[in-house]
């Protein structure tokens, strides 16, 4: 295969997918990080806008199981019970997504890197995120609507739905179900706002593409590594490598 229809050399398109097999074994351990990890990772050899198309087919393929993991009645279920949260997503996605190409690149590396850095820190530190939620329709409305803001131009928006799930008290097998549907739907959604702006288009949807496959094998690999090891010292290994991609982009950023 010609490499050349990526718009990428050899070096940059292996690189992407090294990075994007990892992304897909810490997704496939933990149940999410996976955009982070590449947004952060393809931010320092890949344009702004081929990071945020590199990741779009890979987090919409791998969500899919992770979203029907328990059936599709159970993800069915969730739709119903969190549609507050993603149709504020969902909306403010398309909205947000027609902005991407207007924002400059230092400040789309801080938008990253800022709230990447303040997340994992505050994970690494022990310190619970949760919020007192005296009204959750309200804040169902609010989380949603952050979430989809950021995602729209980064790709990213798990942080506001983590803290959400957090502050609720979502058991486990909940909360990475709700992450699965939530994270698909928004792909989807981003996937559509994307090749309407032209970010989905020609290379770059081929590049995405592309990365499908080595996604897919690291989400199989990290499912099968999450029943053997402690997934909560894994998960401060993966809070750490966040604190140190965040810092690179704010760093890139000045």
């Amino acid at each position: 295969m010609d490499l050349g229809i990526f718009g990428l050399g050899p070096e940059a398109f292996w690189a992407a997918v090294a990075v994007t097999l990892f992304a897909g074994f810490v997704k496939g351990a933990v149940g999410f990080a996976m955009p982070l990890i590449m947004i952060s990772s393809f931010s320092a050899f890949l344009e702004p806008e081929q990071a945020l198309a590199g990741l779009i087919l890979p987090t919409v393929v791998t969500n899919i199981s992770q979203a029907t993991r328990q059936g599709m009645r159970a993800a069915r279920d969730s739709v119903t019970k969190y549609h507050r949260f993603l149709i504020a997503t969902l909306v403010l996605i398309v909205i947000s997504a027609q902005f991407v190409r207007a924002i400059p690149q230092e400040l789309f590396l801080i938008l990253l890197g800022v709230p990447i850095t303040a997340f994992a820190l505050a994970q690494l530190s022990g310190r619970k995120l949760a919020l007192k939620l005296q009204h959750r329709h309200r804040a169902e409305w609010v989380m949603g609507a952050i979430g989809g803001l950021y995602g729209g131009v980064s790709g990213v928006w798990g942080p506001p739905l983590i803290v959400y799930l957090l502050s609720i008290g979502a058991d486990k097998v909940e909360t990475v179900r709700v992450q699965g549907v939530v994270f698909f739907l928004g792909a989807v959604v981003l996937l559509g706002a994307h090749l309407q702006t032209g970010v989905m288009a020609g290379p770059n949807l081929w590049f995405s593409a592309a990365l499908v496959v080595p996604a897919m094998v690291g989400q199989l690999l990290g499912q099968r590594l999450q029943d053997r090891l402690d997934q909560a010292r894994f998960r401060r290994w993966t809070q750490a490598l966040l604190v140190l991609t965040g810092l690179n982009l704010i760093w890139r950023a000045f």
